[in-house]
């Protein structure tokens, strides 16, 4: 006789009230083994592509001790208290900003300084991130014309905010984009030599916190769109080849948070709610 388990069908759970929105699939069939798959994973497979590294920024504390002192040592809570030693407490924030409109027709970067809108643009993210009331730790600034005044600018907002440079961070052409677009340059001067130093930058300042860091930290980056936009990319783990397809206006404000076990969190992508309609601009 055949088992009646086998004419069972799935049951539709609602959790909570009508129309909550969050439901559990049971089927009795598999009752003896107590399976209850989520509405939302039950016939999904991520492929190995989408799953996560937890290792992306290399300072996962397991990464951090050799492997073969991990599995000779006969003292398990040695082994376990380094770990704890390498282990982050802390959160680091890290707010991109794009520089303001500039004068996109001057011949060198001098000249390709910020227009009386982008000065104006910048005085409102300056607002802004005042408003906003974190504990800013610094402020680093792409060497660039139109950064370099940009950052001048929220500079007198955050006066007692340190300011530093950096080179990494200028403007330049990540990796060649997908879908492609229309224009050709050689690829040296386009991705080859920009590529490996915008990515330079995203190792620098894109990483979990150190152990010995106590407080969190909000590092503030003032750059160019595309840097931002393959930095989002890099740090979400999402193809990287994909940074034309999103946009920034000018002065927004694009935040990213890495908690302590590496998980990111994209906490804000080119936020320019704090402009009045007529100054938005994207280039």
């Amino acid at each position: 006789m055949r088992s009646f388990k086998k004419y069972y069908k799935p049951i539709l759970i609602c959790l909570g009230a009508v129309n909550c929105g969050t439901y559990l699939y049971y089927n009795p069939h598999f009752a003896d083994k107590r399976k209850v798959f989520t509405s939302w994973t039950t016939n999904y497979v991520p492929p190995n592509s989408s799953k996560w590294d937890d290792n992306w920024d290399h300072r996962s504390p397991n990464s951090l001790i050799h492997p073969k002192k991990i599995l000779n040592d006969t003292n398990n809570d040695k082994v376990v208290e380094k770990l704890n030693t390498l282990r982050s407490t802390a959160t680091r924030h890290i707010i991109l900003i794009r520089h303001g409109q500039y004068e996109i027709d001057g011949g060198t970067d001098e000249e390709r300084k910020l227009t009386k809108l982008g000065c104006n643009q910048a005085k409102q993210t300056g607002k802004r991130l005042q408003q906003l009331g974190f504990p800013y730790t610094e402020m680093i600034k792409s060497t660039m014309k139109r950064a370099q005044e940009t950052g001048t600018i929220i500079s007198d907002f955050l006066p007692k905010v340190p300011v530093r440079e950096c080179n990494f961070i200028r403007e330049g052409a990540p990796v060649p984009p997908e879908p492609p677009v229309g224009h050709w340059k050689p690829e040296v001067y386009q991705f080859y030599q920009d590529g490996a130093r915008i990515e330079a930058a995203f190792r620098q300042y894109f990483h979990r916190a150190d152990p010995k860091q106590e407080h969190d930290s909000f590092t503030l980056l003032v750059c160019h769109a595309n840097v931002i936009r393959y930095f989002v990319c890099r740090a979400l783990q999402f193809p990287p080849e994909g940074w034309l397809r999103l946009s920034l206006n000018h002065a927004s404000i694009t935040w990213i948070s890495i908690a302590p076990n590496g998980r990111v969190k994209l906490m804000a992508l080119g936020d320019s709610g704090h402009m009045p309609p007529e100054m938005l601009t994207v280039s």
